[in-house]
């Protein structure tokens, strides 16, 4: 059996982000996303019912709290976003993907 591991192999998110559920659990779920180049359209915000708290494990990326001027992360900075905080990605890096992991709780 193959070791499950975060960066191997990564799907080709170059045209659409792509989110893959690595663990679900009742009142949780860890999963990873993919993006590369992609930001929030113009106009959107997350505004999610449960609490996540996101790492960013590679390439960089800028996230948007609504308010507040954009936060550039780069890999091993973490953000704790408490239920329908609203926000939005700003941009990913167009040069490489960026790879986020997500976990979402209740």
């Amino acid at each position: 059996m193959t070791q499950p591991n975060l960066f191997s192999p990564l799907p080709d998110a170059r045209t659409a982000e792509v989110f893959e559920a690595l663990l679900t659990r009742p009142g949780l779920k860890i999963e990873r996303i993919v993006t590369h180049g992609q930001a929030s359209p113009g106009g959107f915000w997350y505004d999610q019912a449960q609490h996540e708290w996101v790492v960013l494990l590679s390439g960089s990326a800028s996230l948007q709290f609504e308010g507040e001027e954009p936060r550039t992360l780069q890999p091993g900075d973490w953000i704790d976003i408490p239920p329908h905080r609203r926000h939005r990605v700003a941009w990913t890096d167009l040069h490489q993907p960026t790879v986020w992991l997500a976990v979402h709780a209740e």
